[in-house]
């Protein structure tokens, strides 16, 4: 039998009794066959010829903080670590800004185990590991950690874009309909027409937590920075496309019951348009693309928005030709504020505030 050494070569740090091979042929399930023991033999000396093996000293903990993260950036494997080894490697690497995540099944796991910015308990773990962690593994092995990265970064995208669209969306209509009010003294869009655009509104939002996302390669966390100043500037400019338009309106002396259902009409388009914008941090053609959920879900309530326009549902009618205006105008803005959101990632990338 043979046993293939890694390419890559690691480094090996040991307790201070460093790395012991053993040559008794007795064990606790009784004799040692010659062939086990020339193959456990053959074993260990590979493993000592792949690993590049260093011995801490007592006092190593006392050194420098930088001189440890360095250590431990560096080092592949700890061996014979005691609980308070784990929870100290933990804790460094957190205060080096790293994301760190522990599996453990012990009790003397469970310090580092709830230090851990995630714990993950295996499926045999104790009582107090269990307790400590923030997942437990219900099935033996590791591999479904992996899985559960992956849906955890799934569910922080869908997050992610929901909390962009949503503050956005904030901006769009409440800034446009106060400056409207205390501006202009003239009302864009009736109670009515508020009521109806926000249960039209929840469809959308509601299908976001099917959507297909990017599933990030490194760790992820909150920008607060990133977001709102991602928001901010497609609300700015969904404000500046709704007065441009109400401006245009007003020029071409339509009456205000027109305009306010034209105005409807427009935020109802445009709107759940830019949940395309917020989902991704790229152009809105690149992959990953919708799920069927969320595209039927956006233009079915695009649709439905558009027919109470039209045919005038508890509202004054404004006819296919002005809904069709309303379509070639949110689309168009739709596509500069794709562009507006792009400018703004790669200001903030400049600026080292998104990576």
């Amino acid at each position: 039998m043979t046993w293939d050494c890694p390419t890559k070569r690691w480094r090996f740090v040991a307790g201070s009794t460093g790395i012991t091979k053993s040559r008794n042929t007795k064990s606790r399930f009784g004799t040692v066959s010659f062939a086990a023991k020339a193959f456990a033999h053959e074993i260990t000396e590979r493993v000592e010829k792949a690993f590049e093996t260093s011995k801490l000293s007592a006092g190593y903990i006392k050194t420098h903080e930088s001189a440890i993260i360095r250590t431990i950036e560096e080092v592949d494997i700890f061996a014979e670590v005691v609980p308070e080894d784990k929870y100290l490697i933990v804790d460094t690497l957190q205060k080096a800004d790293y994301i760190v995540a522990m599996t453990g099944d012990g009790v003397n796991d469970a310090p580092a185990l709830k230090k851990a910015d995630c714990g993950i308990a295996v499926s045999n773990a104790t009582d107090a590991a269990r307790a400590a962690a923030d997942i437990i593994l219900t099935a033996p092995g590791l591999s479904v950690i992996n899985e559960a990265v992956k849906q955890a970064r799934i569910t922080f995208a869908r997050m992610k874009s929901y909390s962009i669209f949503r503050i956005a969306e904030t901006i769009r209509i409440i800034l446009f309909m106060t400056l409207s009010i205390v501006v202009f003294n003239f009302y864009p869009i009736t109670a009515l027409m508020i009521i109806i655009l926000a249960l039209l509104n929840d469809i959308p939002i509601l299908a976001i937590a099917y959507d297909n996302t990017k599933i990030e390669k490194r760790p992820v966390r909150w920008n607060m920075s990133e977001m709102l100043t991602v928001a901010s500037t497609l609300g700015i400019s969904g404000v500046l496309s709704s007065f441009l338009l109400f401006f245009i309106l007003m020029e071409l002396e339509f009456s205000s019951e027109m305009i306010q259902s034209m105005m409807f009409a427009k935020l109802i388009i445009a709107g759940h348009g830019t949940i395309y914008n917020t989902r991704v941090d790229d152009w809105f053609w690149k992959r990953p693309y919708p799920s069927w959920i969320l595209f039927t879900s956006t233009f079915s309530t695009r649709v439905l928005g558009t027919l109470i326009a039209v045919y005038g549902l508890l509202i004054t009618p404004i006819g296919w030709t002005y809904a069709l205006y309303m379509w070639a105008y949110a689309l168009a803005w739709f596509v500069f504020n794709d562009g507006i959101k792009m400018l703004t990632y790669h200001l903030l990338r400049k600026r080292g505030l998104y990576a």
